[in-house]
This record gives structure tokens, C-alpha cells and sequence, in this order.
């Protein structure tokens, strides 16, 4: 559950606006979270979140993780590095190991980041192109003549980055094909499940084929690619494939697999398809630390620089961080990175979020509206993949930074926050005098569509309520709404009519919530009566009396 609002908290009542361009804070520094602009307590709120998914509930056999490291920052600032539990635990899929056995998560614990290491090879196939060896739009049989079989003769790079290049999610190539060379050649050989540009669909074989491209082009392995493009001028140590033995105890353990047989993995990669291409492959493999993978995040605030190298220019991260599905609505994707994904960013969702999720149980947001990123790397398939979803803690992770955010009223010293708990209804009902012909009112709106904020009105003392047509900073708004992303006020304004009773006419601000996503919430402030001549008639915050509140509650600075 998000908790949108905290100016009664001791919030420092900041705005994140969206910035001109990209950040300038080379390298990152620890800083308390006061030291830019935060408020700590949702920070804390969130880490405790985090922490409370390590021990089990009910009648669970496990935790959902048994380990966890978050890192949150802002303008250039860790404001929180913390970690819990252990990375390594268990002998099999139930059985704890001797407990002197049992070895403590850290900072410096390595984990295994999935599908996050799509995204070092969404960089390296962008460095290719600012090279000159790979063209967006030009399809991938022009390098690699075999891709071209089934129906693939038309698919671009730039398909296989947005997952629209009609590729099916996955098959299992570990267990049908008995060597590299062949589970490489049936990626390149396999059919496509939807014709090219027509459907997003998300598929680890894109990113198999993007890797296979760039050691084409390039002449080097994509561990070398990675390890020459990413890792070495970022400094990221820790970050690569296929960790070295002496960092093993480093490592946090994933799953105990009876099929294929490989026991309790521990040191190497989880998945089984990039298991059975030797651990280097373009849609997993990658290790890294939470420090690593915040230089990487900074990086990307930065437009491609950090400290004094750049890896990327300006133009490859904003072609990396801006939406190319506008066809698909939902499965916004940039050219490598996800966009806009409320079921892992939360209260960070929007059109400048950019991230991506591993199976493992790891993820990172990247907020460029407001030079912020939160990562959470958990082992959450240690012992077993069955122990379920780790999304709660992804949102709660990426709700404490949006919490910490914080939201300033539009004026004056308070505001009205809408209900955040799940399946709950508000609604504030204003009786206007009878020389009401308008209602002015400030809106901030960051909740998903099937949670809308309606403004409805009722002539007959309220035995009947229509929809009150208004605009918003200038736009028709005719049905409830939905929103998220405008991280700013926008101001509404809607004529009222005349009523037909001596009541007067009832104005009605509301929301119904269902029990999924929260963002930022539903806040409104401002709210005034106004005359056919536009004067104000009532100031509610001014005049509460005229109000009747349920599920809204006042919150101030």
C-alpha cells in the first residue's frame, strides 16, 4: 500500500519535476536523505516492508525471499543501502542447512540478476550502432542469413528491443538440443508466432538473437563486450558473467533443480537455457551488486556518463528510455528497457520511468522525472521458484522513494488525500449555494485507470447523480479518469448547474479503489464555489462546514 502524502509527517513537500535533460551528478555520493529534499520516514517504511517478506506468513513453508538488499537515491545521493538475511540458506528445496553453515547477505553480495542482463545487452547492441555496425531498422538476416528462415526475413534489431519481432517467449533449449552450436542454430531457425510489428510479445529469444548479432558484427564474445563496454570504464567489479570461484561465497544462492540435475545452484547462472549456453547469453547470466548496478543506474540519469567515461551517448539513452509501443498501450518499451510498468514501479510509474525485473527476484526503476532510482535484489527462487510472487516488494520498495518524494499542496497549508486502501470508496460532497454556477479545484492524479476520480452532480437533493463534465488545464474531461505520470497539479474547472429544489445542487469529488496497483494517489486542493461572474462564493478549506467527507482525509504540510 502506497502512502501517497506525508506533509503531515514532516514532509519536506517537494514537487519532482521533469527535468531539461539529464542529470550532471557524475558520481554518486551517500547523503542522508534530508540532505535532498526527502522525507526519511516512508524510506524507512518501505525498507521495513522489504524486510518483513524474509520471514514466512501463515502457514507458509518459507519466506518469499530469504535475503534482500535495497538501494535508494536521489539527485546524486544513496539516501539508503540496506540488506537483510541470508544468501545462502538451504541444502535442497526444504531443508536448512547447519546453521553455522548459513551465510549473512550483504552489501557486497553478488546475485544473480535474470532478465535484468537484458538490458547490458540492450547497451551493448546501442554502442554497436553508435559504432556504425548495426542499423536499427535494417533486418537482422542482412548480417546473419540463417536468421531469415520461418518467416523472419523482415524482423529489425529494433523489433527484437520492443518485443514486437513475433518470436515466441521461450523454448526450452536446454533440454531439446544437445549443444551450444545447435540451441544457437534453433533460436536463429525458429518459427514466429505472430507476424513481424504486429504483436508485443516478451520473449527471451530476442535478446538470444540480439546477442548473437553483436559478437557477429563485433568479432568478440558478448562477455567481452559487456566486460570492454560496461563494466571496465563503469568500474562495476563485481559485475559479469560466470563469477569466478574465489568470489562463491559472495554469491547468493538460487534454486535446488532436480530437472536438469544441477542440485543447488550456487555460483551459477539460474536460468537453464543461458545455464546450457555456457552462462554468457543475451537474455540472462549476468551477476552484479546492488553498489554495481547503482553505478549503471546513475549512468543512465546521467545520459551514458559516469565519472569520466561515457558508454553510451545522449541520443542511445533517450531512444533507450522513450516509448516505441505506442501501439501496444501497457507494454511501453523503450529500446531495451521497460516504461511505465505500475506492477513493479508503483508510485514511480510513468512515461520517464524506465527498468526491468529478473526472475531471480531481482529489479531496478530508473525515474528520470526525478533523478531518483530504487533497487531491490533478492534471491527469491532460494530453494524453491514456488515460493511466490516478489512484486509486493518490488512496489513497496519503489513506493517508499515516491512516498519520500513527497507532494506539497497546491495552496494553502492542507489538502485532501483520497482513501489508498484497497476496495475502498471516498467521496466529498460539497452542498453549493444557489448562486453556484462553477467549481474550481486542484487536482493531482497518479492512480491507475480502473481506480478514476469522477466528479459528479446531483440537482435533486441527491437522488440522482450524472457525471459533471469539467476541463483539466485546458482539457475536456467527459468520464471518470484514470492517470499516472503528470507528477504535477492540474487545475479543473466545470460549470455547475442550476438547481431545481430549493437543496441547492450537490457536488460530489469521489474515487472507488479495486485491490490492485496504488500509485501516488488521488490528492485535490483549492476547491472553490464560484459565481456566473467567476467570483468565489466558498473556499472549503476555508469553510469545512460545507463539506461531507467520507474516506478523504485532510492532510497538512
Amino acid at each position: 500500500m502506497s502512502h501517497t502524502a506525508h506533509a503531515d509527517d514532516g514532509a519536506a513537500g517537494r514537487f519532482d519535476r521533469p527535468l531539461d535533460g539529464y542529470t550532471d551528478f557524475r558520481t554518486l555520493k551517500r547523503g542522508r536523505p534530508q540532505q535532498v529534499g526527502l522525507d526519511p520516514a516512508p524510506l524507512e517504511r518501505g525498507w521495513a516492508e522489504v524486510v518483513s517478506h524474509t520471514t514466512p506468513v501463515g502457514d507458509a513453508p518459507l519466506p518469499l525471499y530469504p535475503s534482500a538488499v535495497l538501494s535508494c537515491a536521489h539527485q546524486g545521493r544513496v539516501v539508503l543501502e540496506r540488506w537483510t538475511g541470508y544468501s545462502h540458506k538451504y541444502a535442497d528445496g526444504d531443508t536448512e542447512l547447519p546453521r553455522n553453515q548459513w551465510i549473512e547477505a550483504g552489501a557486497n553480495t553478488i546475485y544473480d540478476m535474470a532478465s535484468v542482463s537484458k538490458l547490458f545487452t540492450s547497451i551493448v547492441v546501442m554502442q554497436q550502432v553508435e559504432q556504425g555496425r548495426i542499423d536499427l531498422d535494417t533486418p537482422v538476416a542482412h548480417w546473419l542469413p540463417a536468421f531469415a528462415a520461418n518467416g523472419k526475413e523482415t524482423v529489425t534489431p529494433r523489433m527484437l528491443l520492443t518485443h514486437t519481432s513475433g518470436f515466441t517467449s521461450w523454448i526450452p533449449l536446454y533440454s531439446r538440443y544437445p549443444d551450444i552450436e545447435s540451441r544457437i542454430a534453433a533460436v536463429l531457425d525458429h518459427e514466429l508466432a505472430n507476424p513481424p510489428g504486429s504483436t508485443y510479445l516478451y520473449s527471451d529469444l530476442n535478446l538470444i538473437t540480439l546477442g548473437v548479432l553483436c559478437e557477429h558484427v563485433s568479432g568478440r564474445t558478448l562477455d567481452q563486450l559487456v566486460a570492454d563496454g560496461i563494466t571496465s570504464p563503469l568500474r562495476m567489479r563485481d559485475t559479469g558473467y560466470n563469477p569466478p570461484a574465489t568470489k562463491r561465497n559472495r554469491v547468493a544462492a538460487t534454486e535446488f533443480q532436480a530437472t536438469p540435475d544441477r542440485g543447488m545452484v550456487w555460483g551459477e547462472v539460474h536460468d537453464e537455457n543461458a545455464w546450457s549456453l555456457g552462462g554468457v547469453a543475451g537474455h540472462a547470466g549476468i551477476f552484479s551488486t546492488v553498489g554495481d548496478m547503482a553505478i549503471l543506474a546513475q549512468t543512465m540519469l546521467n545520459g551514458g556518463a559516469y565519472a569520466k567515461e561515457r558508454i553510451l551517448s545522449e541520443d542511445s539513452v533517450t531512444a533507450m528510455i522513450t516509448n516505441e509501443n505506442t501501439e501496444f498501450p501497457g507494454d511501453d518499451h523503450g529500446l531495451g528497457f521497460e516504461l511505465n510498468q505500475r506492477w513493479y514501479m508503483a508510485g514511480l510509474s510513468s512515461s520517464r520511468t524506465a527498468g526491468h525485473t529478473g526472475y531471480t527476484g531481482t529489479s531496478l526503476v530508473i525515474d528520470f522525472a526525478s533523478a531518483s532510482f530504487v533497487i531491490l535484489l533478492t534471491n527469491r527462487v532460494h530453494p524453491s521458484r514456488s515460493s511466490g510472487s516478489v512484486n509486493p516488494a518490488r512496489r513497496s520498495a519503489a513506493n517508499a522513494m515516491a512516498d519520500a518524494l513527497g507532494i506539497a499542496p497546491a495552496q494553502g497549508e492542507s489538502m485532501w488525500l483520497a482513501d489508498e486502501t484497497p476496495d475502498s470508496t471516498s467521496s466529498l460532497t460539497l452542498t453549493a449555494p444557489v448562486e453556484t454556477r462553477a467549481i474550481s479545484f486542484s487536482l493531482f492524479l497518479d492512480v491507475e485507470s480502473s481506480d478514476p476520480f469522477t466528479l459528479e452532480v446531483s440537482t435533486d437533493a441527491g437522488e440522482t447523480w450524472a457525471f459533471l463534465p469539467y476541463t483539466l488545464d485546458g482539457e475536456s474531461i467527459t468520464g471518470p479518469i484514470g492517470r499516472s505520470g503528470t507528477r504535477a497539479w492540474q487545475q479543473a474547472l466545470a460549470a455547475v448547474p442550476e438547481p431545481v429544489t430549493d437543496v441547492g445542487v450537490l457536488l460530489r469529488l469521489g474515487q472507488n479503489r479495486d485491490t490492485l496497483y496504488d500509485g501516488r494517489g488521488l490528492l485535490v486542493d483549492a476547491i472553490r464555489l464560484l459565481d456566473g461572474a467567476g467570483e468565489v462564493v466558498a473556499d472549503v478549506e476555508a469553510e469545512p462546514s460545507l463539506a461531507t467527507v467520507a474516506g478523504w482525509r485532510q492532510v497538512r504540510r
